[in-house]
């Protein structure tokens, strides 16, 4: 199975891949399934920003395209230039909603800087979140 240090270390690869020509910011994700697969992704920006794409949402959508979905854990990192930041930043909201649309309470999510992980799960990253009921995941 893959370290949160190996997921992370492929995020941090994803990173390259970012198109940001208008933040600078670049991001990067790696999806750990349960069966040991992972996606990694990217964030893709747009000069009408409301369609830019977050790195979360790039790795689960490429997954679920896969027909997975069964995740354990994500890591995601970002910084401007490419260069790692050193404080943790977690995702936005629309990439929070993605993950509760797919992930159980106890999916982790790891928030990489230059100097540590951070980890937490889903239900504490949204602790009053509403579990949609679901025909098949």
């Amino acid at each position: 199975m893959i370290t949160k240090e190996e997921l992370s270390e492929l995020a941090i690869e994803a990173m390259a891949n970012a198109y940001s020509p208008y933040s600078g910011y670049k991001v990067g994700a790696a999806l750990l399934c349960a069966d040991g697969t992972f996606y990694t992704g990217a964030n893709i920006e747009n000069a009408s920003y409301g369609v830019s794409n977050c790195a979360e949402r790039t790795a689960f959508f490429t997954a679920v395209f896969d027909g997975k979905r069964d995740f354990t854990d994500i890591a995601v990192c970002g910084g401007k230039g490419g260069v790692l930041d050193d404080e943790i930043f977690s995702p936005c909201g629309v990439c929070r909603q993605v993950m509760r649309e797919f992930c159980d309470d106890d999916f982790r999510i790891h928030m990489v800087t230059k100097n540590e992980i951070t980890t937490v799960t889903l239900s504490e990253l949204l602790p009053y979140g509403f579990k949609p009921e679901r025909l098949e995941r």
